[in-house]
């Protein structure tokens, strides 16, 4: 069992698998020019296996994989069931774009991907477009039409912006409903990569304007998600993602692994391990023992807070947010 120095048990390790990306999504990296880290400098799934060995053994139950786009990473599948194999009660889920989804949802499912989670920030084609700064809605949602059918467990996330897609809240609601789908709406996250000018919606506001159709009580977290939970009258539930708060800190459970091999022990911390070296030389030990340090020093809680007023540096298409 992994516990960290505030008593956390942390079972919860999100892989990075790639830091690339097929959209150029205006809250993340829309700039980031096609310049990516040399393929020699990225752990390859045998080694990125080898680490989830260690860290099941160790006591992750959770693996969530993440990019960048990870779909955008060669046999995907044939990682996921390497991990499958090795632990099939492993809760394994991935977070996508889904626009690479349709032709492999049914590969995913069988090697053993339980739950998903995807963005959608606008049913609307061109705002889709103004967005990502790509034509991307129709695959978008072709994926996750086929994630349903082969049976994976989905959920939307929309970064809702003013002046963008903010009149789609109940729009982006509604299609969530009629499919059983959870959406969790995710306050934008102020980051030195990102639009200068995006101004994201605040949880009051949101909860304003989801208030004037909806009638809904407040349910709280959901033991260590990030996400606070609300019930519509009609018994639909949906999220909200508030990253300036720190209230969910106390039962964080996870770390983030990238794929240069970076142990992150907190999403807003730059401060990162790296098991790079050892699992390239198969050491499994060193690798446990960096593990364990960044589980001991795992900060309280993070630093982003609007009392802070910083912005992070941290570029979440390294770590998948």
């Amino acid at each position: 069992m992994l516990v960290d120095s505030y008593g956390r048990t942390v079972d919860y390790l999100r892989v990075s698998v790639t830091e690339r990306c097929n959209f150029r999504c205006q809250y993340c990296m829309p700039e980031k020019p096609f310049s990516w880290v040399p393929k020699e400098n990225l752990l390859n799934f045998e080694e990125l296996f080898l680490f989830m060995k260690v860290a099941i053994d160790e006591g992750i139950k959770k693996i969530r994989i993440t990019g960048g786009e990870p779909l955008l990473r060669s046999d995907l599948d044939a990682f996921i069931k390497m991990i499958y194999d090795y632990c099939p009660e492993i809760d394994l889920a991935m977070t996508t774009n889904a626009y690479l989804l349709k032709g492999s949802a049914q590969k995913l499912k069988d090697a053993g991907l339980k739950r998903i989670n995807i963005s959608v920030d606008s049913l609307i084609p061109d705002v889709a477009e103004k967005i990502a700064k790509k034509d991307v809605l129709k695959k978008v949602l072709e994926g996750l039409d086929e994630a349903l059918k082969v049976g994976l467990k989905v959920k939307v996330n929309m970064v809702p912006m003013i002046g963008m897609n903010e009149n789609e809240i109940l729009d982006v609601m509604k299609y969530c409903k009629k499919r059983d789908i959870t959406v969790r709406y995710i306050e934008y996250m102020e980051n030195i990569h990102a639009e200068v000018d995006i101004k994201g919606m605040k949880s009051e506001q949101l909860l304003a304007l989801i208030g004037e159709k909806y009638s809904y009580t407040d349910e709280g977290f959901d033991a260590t998600s990030p996400s606070h939970y609300y019930r519509c009258e009609d018994g639909y539930r949906f999220g909200i993602i508030e990253p300036y708060k720190d209230d969910f800190c106390a039962k964080c459970n996870r770390i983030r692994l990238t794929a240069e091999g970076n142990l992150i022990p907190c999403l807003y911390f730059d401060e990162a391990m790296s098991i790079h070296d050892a699992v390239k030389r198969g050491d499994i030990q060193e690798a446990a023992l960096v593990l364990k340090e960044v589980i001991r020093t795992k900060p309280e809680k993070n630093r982003w807070s609007e009392a802070d007023g910083e912005a992070s540096t941290r570029a979440f298409y390294e770590t998948g947010g």
